[in-house]
């Protein structure tokens, strides 16, 4: 859960928030999203390189609806397992089926009932009028809810946030060495 909180912690709007109601929020969208019934994705799926320049490893856009899967970045997250030990935790073809897990939620909840579901789930309310209220956006929180889905449909045993802190650290470490690129 801890690396829930430090995405919600360093996501622009929170600076200055009280760790406690991330905390609440991080649980909240992750119990969410390891709830969440299964949501098969129709989208087209595209594989490419060029992931690892846009510290990217999938990306989900609606117009059409498309998961672009970044075949480098997949590579080194294999590498990142297998040097860090993790390999019981991320078994061999578990972090692509974690990405295309991940980005089918993200459609889901841009195209269906599910957004609001998670705004009230998070209980953040913005807007009080009597026994009316109004449920706020948290920004990071579809981040969260969305690896917690990939973390449970693919039976993962930690979440894919441990995996994608250590793919950002290994890109923007100093002096860090280019990838290897398989030919």
């Amino acid at each position: 859960m801890e690396w829930a909180v430090r995405l919600l912690a360093v996501t622009p709007t929170h600076e200055g928030r009280d760790r406690a109601l991330l905390r609440q929020w991080a649980c909240r969208a992750d119990e969410f999203g390891s709830r969440l019934a299964p949501a098969p994705s129709t989208a087209r799926v595209i594989e490419r390189g060029g992931g690892l320049e846009r510290m990217l490893l999938a990306r989900y856009t609606s117009r059409p609806p498309t998961v672009e899967l970044y075949t480098d970045t997949l590579a080194l997250a294999e590498e990142l397992v297998d040097a860090r030990g993790w390999r019981d935790w991320y078994p061999p073809g578990s972090v692509r089926a974690a990405a295309l897990a991940h980005e089918a939620v993200h459609a889901h909840l841009h195209h269906g009932p599910a957004k609001t579901a998670l705004k009230q789930a998070l209980g953040h309310t913005v807007l009080r009028i009597g026994r009316r209220r109004v449920a706020g956006h948290v920004a990071g929180a579809e981040e969260v809810a969305a690896h917690a889905y990939a973390r449970t449909v693919c039976g993962l045993g930690r979440s894919p946030l441990l995996l994608t802190a250590a793919l950002r650290a290994a890109l923007t470490r100093p002096g860090a060495p280019a990838p290897r690129r398989e030919k």
